[in-house]
């Protein structure tokens, strides 16, 4: 089974965010994030997400899908902190883009709140689905769902949106933290993933189409 350790977002702040997800050690899923990982160190992102060859393309969407869970919900527990009730009362991407949260199952009718409820919320909903074996399978052989890669869409999809509101609202916090370089790489990363696949529609892009442009440009 997948286990979860408490996260540790250094220092800066001690308040957790939610539980790291641990990929079995040992496991063919622990491999591809070795995988991963390992490309991610050559500097190329481009190639580092491309599809290993003869790997399942579900179980590779899958395991990077984890660890953007935990990038972002690391990335996020450095600013709680500053996303507050009072300073985020709606959880929007500058003036243009707000979000209601809604999961279709405890909440079908889409709600207003705060970003901080709204981030809660979601980090807690795709914690779920990740560790739904039915869903996210850890062990060899158990087959993914046919509805996996709409699952994978919709997961991503919610997680750009914290990075949407991080750049947007708490850019300058991040900046102060020197947390910016980190926060490029991790956003260029699920970026450059994720249009590799075709995971998230353009229109919800949109909160941070220039950024994507900018780093998309510089490696052409």
């Amino acid at each position: 089974r997948k286990c979860f350790l408490p996260l540790l977002s250094g220092s800066r702040s001690s308040k957790t965010f939610k539980p790291k997800k641990n990929i079995p050690e040992g496991s063919h899923q622990y491999e591809l994030l070795k995988h991963a990982e390992a490309t991610l160190g050559s500097g190329n992102l481009r190639q580092a997400v491309m599809l290993p060859e003869g790997e399942d393309l579900n179980e590779w969407i899958a395991v990077n899908t984890v660890d953007f869970f935990n990038q972002i919900n690391m990335l996020y527990g450095t600013i709680t902190e500053f996303c507050t009730e009072g300073s985020c009362p709606v959880m929007s991407a500058g003036p243009r883009y707000e979000y209601h949260w809604a999961d279709g199952t405890n909440i079908k009718k889409p709600i207003k709140c705060s970003a901080p409820k709204y981030i809660d919320y979601l980090m807690t909903w795709v914690q779920d689905q990740l560790d739904d074996e039915t869903l996210f399978p850890s062990k060899i052989g158990v087959p993914f769902p046919k509805n996996f890669m709409s699952v994978a869409k919709t997961i991503l999809k919610r997680l750009f949106r914290v990075y949407a509101h991080i750049y947007h609202q708490h850019f300058d916090s991040v900046m102060r933290l020197q947390e910016e370089a980190h926060l490029n790489t991790s956003f260029k990363h699920f970026i450059f993933f994720v249009q590799e696949f075709s995971l998230i529609d353009r229109r919800e892009l949109a909160p941070l189409h220039e950024l994507i442009e900018k780093l998309g440009s510089k490696d052409r």
